[in-house]
């Protein structure tokens, strides 16, 4: 999810195709809003967003207020109401903490009012500094080095956070957390034996072998968290500064060890010498921090052990070329575009390498 103001990112069409597109009126929508108390009069400037590639984003504004409504894609998968509750039920526990987050409004789980169950929070106004930097984020050198810090300490308020007094205790299973890793992404590799046409695995060099490694070098013990479960710059809205001002795309969200979310970061981060194992790319990159500055801003916040560090990066290749190599199957299988499963499956290829050096460093 992205909310992100209009530079050239935001979708610019009518009413009529935003309602055909995102699968309701602005009728039912507008009776729902005046159910809930939310604003009154017409609403206007109905748009979708760009940016979501897996769920749908309608940006709306009512009585002087901007809002967004967020809901599952239009073909919903089994879980995708679920999630979408979830997420609703998470954002709504964050409301009084110091995390940066989307301000929840209301949600609903009545699917007849906009096809699926969905939620409507504040709009956040900003940038994505992937694929919509700031003319300041260009220019600033100093801007670049505070996105990339304020990165980590908004990860770090996150952290901190104790899920039991916030009423989530049930939001994730914390018992054998760590256990269930390796087991559950090699599970989601083998899935994609389901596609006949797919070659990838042949590619895939030491898969198996990182999978190993990280079993038999598990960390005994862990603090539990909030986990994000997709922590990177690109799942973040920054205001012009260079602070962020809203995490974002909360659907992978968990209990478990936030390591995991720090682990993400680091995973992709490109090295000294600029090399990072992922086509996403951030431009300029010159001045953002680097990987040893983001650790210690993060140990210093949060003052969790890190010895441990070095597993949950190599955990989140792993985790993220099994995600990403599952886009390529389905390109091979006809069922997703060809240039991104190809575009994915070299930056899966990439990511397995990176883990690779660090088991044998």
């Amino acid at each position: 999810m992205h909310l992100r103001r209009m530079r050239g990112v935001m979708a610019t069409i009518g009413m009529k195709d935003a309602e055909q597109i995102s699968g309701f009126s602005s009728a039912a929508l507008r009776d729902w809003l005046d159910a809930n108390g939310i604003g009154d009069g017409s609403v206007e400037n109905l748009r979708v967003l760009a940016g979501g590639t897996q769920n749908v984003l309608v940006r709306f504004d009512r009585s002087g207020a901007s809002y967004v409504l967020r809901r599952g894609p239009m073909s919903l998968r089994a879980e995708s109401n679920r999630t979408m509750m979830r997420e609703a039920r998470l954002l709504r526990a964050l409301r009084d903490t110091s995390v940066p987050h989307p301000h929840f409004v209301a949600g609903s789980e009545d699917a007849s009012i906009v096809g699926a169950s969905f939620y409507v929070m504040k709009a956040v106004e900003g940038f994505n500094a992937t694929v919509d930097p700031s003319p300041q984020m260009r220019a600033d050198p100093a801007t670049r080095h505070r996105m990339g810090l304020s990165l980590v300490s908004a990860l770090g308020e996150l952290s901190r956070l104790d899920p039991i007094t916030m009423g989530l205790s049930d939001f994730g299973k914390l018992d054998g957390f760590l256990e269930r890793q390796v087991g559950r992404w090699a599970a989601q590799l083998n899935s994609y034996e389901q596609y006949p046409e797919w070659t990838g695995r042949a590619d895939l060099a030491g898969v198996e072998d990182i999978g190993a490694w990280l079993s038999g070098h598990r960390p005994s013990t862990f603090t539990p968290g909030i986990i994000h479960g997709d922590y990177h710059i690109g799942n973040v809205i920054y205001r012009d500064h260079g602070e962020v001002a809203a995490i974002v795309d909360w659907e992978m969200a968990t209990l478990g060890d936030p390591l995991v979310d720090l682990g993400r970061i680091l995973s992709t981060w490109p090295d000294k010498d600029g090399s990072q194992p992922l086509s996403m790319r951030v431009e300029p990159w010159k001045d953002f921090p680097d990987r040893d500055e983001l650790v210690e801003r993060y140990g210093n916040l949060t003052r969790r052990d890190l010895r441990d560090l070095r597993w949950f990066e190599i955990l989140s290749c792993y985790k993220l070329a099994a995600i990403l190599e599952g886009t390529y199957a389905r390109a091979q299988a006809g069922k997703a575009d060809v240039a991104t499963g190809e575009r994915l499956h070299r930056s899966a290829i990439a990511l397995l390498s990176r883990a690779l050096r660090w088991c044998e460093s």
